[in-house]
């Protein structure tokens, strides 16, 4: 009977274990936390977005750090899978807007249980709180693992499932990396993913808090259209963030890094022309004319948002309605359409939700998941130069990968 070891209790981890459990394998899982999933416990705001339901080739194009990577291990097992393999662990699952798939509970939790519930079944022996400080080869093989207190554990095949950089106290703190480096691969500088921006303009602190729908951002590099996406942002007391704010933050940060000029470009109005947009403002200040300016737009902006908007495009906010020239309407008009921040950097790793860069793609065999360097070494899960936008397409990722991973570990007979 082989012996399997999987380091890391995450999504990645524990699928690698269960698959490898269930193909037939002795399979110990070591986990450094004092209990698996934590970061599992705080995906989807706490309701834990499992998968996503888009067809597998949608699915690859939103994982936009070396999606083509998973074309192997997604097709082997894919979201259709992932959902049906939750629902026989007793969680139905429920699609949301934007496809996103979340367990009907909307508890994280549920999901967390599932998994431990069926390692427990197949007889996986978890240790927890053990973290692993090297992986041992033996005549340029793995051949187990030593713990940071010095225990030694044997095993045919080792599957590096420790996560990433991100969320420090969920468990990733970095380790798998300089583990990964020791036996010769190579770690792709580290950036932050899905991470709010901070700005230049102090503005933001006075609307924080506020929440905006239907947006069309901009992201500028030394003044070049980068990347553009339309939803839900907020504004914070550092800067900006929401769905597509996150979502643009990997190009941000790698923008950032090559030491271009970033800017941020918000449509408030995306669904109007610029000529519609002056013909609503002209009906605005016809209903509003006897008010100020600050007054008159209470119809066409958030309260908090005013204000920022007319220091923005130089006008007097106290200035009368009945006053405004045709060249300040359409200055108005331009701002609400162009409204632009100055990103100065992103917020740090810590506080990512998903690590950028991490064990080279190069050196892993995309198929078993197991490394091109060293034989019977697996990866699996954010340890890996993978990463993708939010919707549920990371975790997707983490689990094709950890049943890749999984499966192989046992398969292989190298």
């Amino acid at each position: 009977m082989k012996q399997i070891l999987v380091i890391g209790a995450g999504p990645a981890g524990m699928m690698a274990a269960i698959r490898a459990a269930e193909n037939g394998a002795a399979v110990t899982l070591l986990e450094k936390m004092k209990r698996p999933g934590r970061k599992m416990m705080i995906t989807g705001k706490g309701r834990c977005n499992i998968t996503n339901a888009a067809d597998v080739p949608e699915i690859i194009r939103n994982i936009h750090g070396n999606g083509a990577f998973l074309n192997s291990s997604m097709r082997a097992f894919d979201n259709q899978d992932v959902m049906e393999f939750f629902r026989q662990q007793g969680v139905p699952v429920k699609v949301e807007r934007g496809n996103r798939v979340f367990p009907v509970s909307d508890k994280a939790q549920d999901v967390v249980d599932a998994m431990v519930h069926r390692l427990h079944e197949l007889g996986v022996r978890i240790e927890l709180e053990m973290p692993v400080a090297d992986i041992l080869l033996q005549e340029g093989r793995v051949a187990g693992v030593r713990t940071k207190s010095g225990a030694h554990y044997k095993a045919d095949a080792v599957i590096l499932a420790v996560g990433g950089a991100s969320y420090p106290g969920t468990g990733s703190t970095g380790d798998g990396y300089e583990m990964s480096k020791k036996l010769g691969h190579t770690v792709v500088p580290l950036r932050p993913s899905l991470v709010p921006l901070e700005t230049e303009e102090e503005w933001v602190k006075d609307v924080q808090g506020l929440s905006l729908r239907n947006v069309r951002a901009t992201l500028l590099a030394g003044g070049e259209k980068v990347q553009e996406m339309f939803g839900e942002m907020m504004f914070t007391h550092f800067g900006v963030t929401g769905p597509i704010i996150l979502s643009m933050s990997r190009r941000a940060a790698k923008c950032l890094a090559e030491g271009k000029f970033v800017e941020l470009e918000l449509n408030l109005k995306p669904a109007l022309t610029p000529e519609k947009l002056d013909a609503r403002i002209q009906r605005d200040f016809e209903q509003h004319i006897r008010k100020s300016l600050k007054n008159g737009l209470l119809d066409l902006l958030p309260h908090k948002l005013i204000e920022p908007v007319l220091d923005c495009a130089y006008l007097d906010p106290e200035k009368p309605v009945h006053q405004v020239t045709a060249e300040e309407r359409h200055r108005l008009a331009e701002t609400l359409q162009h409204l632009t921040l100055t990103i100065t950097k992103t917020r740090p790793l810590a506080e990512a939700i998903v690590t950028a860069g991490g064990v080279s793609v190069r050196e892993i065999n995309p198929k078993t998941m197991e490394s091109k360097l060293v034989p019977g070494l697996y990866f699996a899960g954010e340890v890996v130069d993978v990463d993708a936008y939010t919707g549920g397409y990371n975790l997707q990722a983490a689990f094709s990968m950890g049943n890749a991973a999984g499966c192989w570990s046992v398969w292989n007979d190298d």
